[in-house]
């Protein structure tokens, strides 16, 4: 069974940690984070639309896309540094309202005993306040419901 998001805010660190279980094997997971036209499925809260710029999930490629809604359009850009097949990925990740504010995130993909997959992410900003944000954006709902679609998406491929 598919576990809940877990997620972690250590206090008086500029981190937040995350990990999530799916009943679908590392290539199915690692897959829908690769191909534009999955991840524009998925990623995201619930009532979002979004609409991809480019995105090339690959060592060395960039993206850029926005997801709206009725109340307005939010922005993200990022680079892909590190991208191994079914292992691991490197990435930044920055807001449009938030100019300057840039994470780090780094996201394993760890096979589980009966083909499963646990996604595990390490996010790293540049102060306690950035953090701080992000936490207070909505992040955890946003990530949870998310990753619920993306449950939804694999079980029905």
């Amino acid at each position: 069974m598919s576990t809940p998001l877990n997620l972690s805010i250590p206090e008086g660190t500029p981190f937040i940690d995350f990990s999530r279980e799916f009943n679908f094997p590392v290539g199915a997971v690692f897959e829908a984070h690769r191909d534009p036209a999955l991840v524009a499925q998925w990623l995201g809260p619930n009532g979002m639309e979004m609409t991809i710029d480019h995105y090339d999930f690959r060592t060395g490629g960039s993206y850029k896309y926005t997801h709206s809604n009725e109340i307005g359009s939010y922005g993200f850009t990022g680079v892909f540094h590190t991208v191994r097949e079914n292992d691991f990925a490197i990435q930044t990740f920055e807001y449009d309202g938030q100019p300057d504010v840039v994470a780090m995130d780094y996201m394993r993909f760890e096979a589980l005993d009966g083909n499963r997959c646990r996604l595990v992410g390490h996010s790293v900003y540049p102060s306690i306040e950035a953090r701080d944000g992000m936490a207070a954006s909505g992040m955890e709902e946003g990530m949870s419901q998310g990753y619920e679609r993306l449950e939804t998406l694999l079980a029905a491929r």
